[in-house]
């Protein structure tokens, strides 16, 4: 038998996980990532935890599967999509702490961009709104901001990456530079409809070409690792973006096809297909994980505060011990006894775009307790994900008639029962929560030859649990509508 190793570099921490071949995991590790926050609205990771975690969790995992190298048909990578690197092409050093998806510092240069009348171009070209969410402000600021940073790139000394990048750069000694299509939809630079780096866009954004990696599809013999880091070179077989990859492990291959990933933010993807749909209704079009060089294509909504919220119950009012307590906290009330929280901590994402906005709890009474400010905050989960799901729907034109879900907070039973009941579609929990790394792993067998096509990963994907919605469609009408009057209430603030 063979195995697959996913290498799967989040926001809060750099995992690795064993795959056999029908989808099981074998063996798996993970460290946690610090983040730092130098100033308000900045997220900052250090580019060389994220590799020495990568690695350390790889080679741990390898070792707890007790496989030898020859046995690992190929390796996958997933990873936090939209974080920043830029290093020396010389030395691999960066030069730059990497800047989080979730930093906000490029946000006056979008509004350049508004104001330059950019915005129908960015949608046409690449499918995405302004917003400093994406990669390229990112690196505009480090090139603006570091000394002799805009000098060395234009002299073609600098590399840039999203983290997959970086991680490849780490792995072949620096031989390969590159990314898949999936990540680079994610900069705001690369046109997803001509499967190219955009002129006009770098131009305007002021970032050379010359920084920019090879893209490829996600699944693709992109190399071989370095043989001293395993004891034996390995295959390099896939590459996605997170969510990308847990949309592919998630077997959502066909149109229509939706899953949700309940991380530290929450993010829906619906599979278009080979179409580009364009959003009138706040989201955004990307391109999905390409098994092959055929484009495919996504609508996505991404919510900036999903899990993070909990954190924020634990770490900022100190409500709960572990996250895990969650659950049990919200139950002990019937309901949020009116109160509504709008998590927007870092602003608002899709489909509102609101990214000057701050959090808001509405409804409090006297009455009211840390029980119910808990329930509302898992709420605020599922409202934000119906919200996306309605826009969606309104967009593409498919009727979406189940929701796949995976993430660490999709375990939580009460937050599927309730999103379920804000749907009124069945939310499907697979027997296999690990769908992003999964989808890597599925990715990356796939250039080796593991599976002969998508027919045979179908086949595979198994659910563990179906949330049937429960409450009157009248009511979770209401819930919504009280949930909108909140959000714009928080906006008009």
């Amino acid at each position: 038998m063979k195995y697959l190793l996913a290498l799967d570099q989040g926001t809060s921490s750099s995992r690795s996980i064993v795959f056999d071949t029908s989808g099981a995991i074998v063996a798996q590790a993970q460290r946690e990532l610090h983040q730092s926050y130098p100033q308000p609205g900045r997220v900052e990771h250090d580019p060389l935890e994220i590799w020495n975690t990568q690695i350390e969790t790889a080679r741990e995992a390898l070792a707890v599967a007790g496989l030898e190298i020859s046995e690992i048909a190929a390796l996958g990578i997933t990873n936090q999509r939209e974080t920043t690197v830029v290093w020396e092409r010389a030395s691999g050093r960066p030069i730059h702490p990497a800047i989080v998806w979730q930093d906000r510092r490029g946000e006056p240069l979008c509004e350049e961009l508004r104001q330059a009348g950019l915005a129908p171009t960015i949608a046409q070209r690449t499918g995405l709104v302004i917003d400093a969410y994406f990669s390229a402000t990112k690196i505009r600021w480090i090139l603006d901001h570091v000394p002799g940073g805009r000098q060395a790139a234009e002299r073609g000394e600098l590399a840039f990456g999203t983290v997959d990048s970086w991680l490849v750069w780490q792995l072949t000694a620096g031989r390969l530079h590159v990314t898949d299509v999936s990540n680079a939809s994610r900069t705001m630079l690369y046109d997803i409809r001509r499967g190219a780096w955009d002129g006009e866009l770098l131009a305007a954004l002021q970032i050379p070409r010359s920084m920019l990696p090879t893209v490829h599809p996600s699944s693709y013999l992109y190399g071989e690792t370095e043989a001293a880091l395993f004891g034996a070179p390995l295959l390099i077989g896939g590459i996605a973006g997170d969510q990308q990859s847990a949309l592919f492990g998630q077997a959502c291959f066909n149109a229509g096809m939706a899953k949700n990933t309940y991380g530290t933010g929450c993010f829906m993807l619906m599979h278009t297909g080979g179409n580009f749909e364009s959003s009138t209704h706040g989201l955004v079009a990307t391109a999905a994980a390409q098994p092959s060089n055929l484009r495919q294509y996504a609508l996505e909504g991404s919510v900036f505060i999903g899990g993070a919220v909990v954190q924020w119950l634990r770490d900022g009012l100190h409500a709960i011990k572990s996250s895990s307590d969650v659950e049990a906290l919200a139950e002990s009330v019937p309901d949020a006894g009116g109160v509504v929280l709008v998590p927007a901590f870092t602003g608002l994402g899709a489909p509102y775009w609101r990214p000057e906005v701050k959090g808001v709890i509405s409804g409090l009474t006297r009455g009211s307790t840390i029980a119910h400010i808990a329930r509302a905050a898992l709420e605020s989960i599922a409202f934000q994900v119906a919200a996306l799901l309605q826009a969606m729907q309104r967009d593409g034109g498919l009727p979406i008639t189940e929701l796949r879900v995976d993430g660490g907070a999709c375990v939580n039973n009460l937050l599927m029962q309730f999103q379920a009941d804000l749907l009124g579609i069945p939310v499907v929990r697979p027997g296999i929560v690990e769908t992003t790394a999964l989808g890597a792993a599925y990715l990356a067998g796939l250039s080796a030859g593991i599976w002969g096509g998508l027919d045979e990963l179908s086949r595979q994907w198994r659910a563990e649990r179906l949330f049937e919605p429960a409450m009157d469609r009248a009511h979770a009408a209401g819930l919504m509508q009280a949930w909108e009057h909140a959000v714009r209430r928080t906006v008009a603030d």
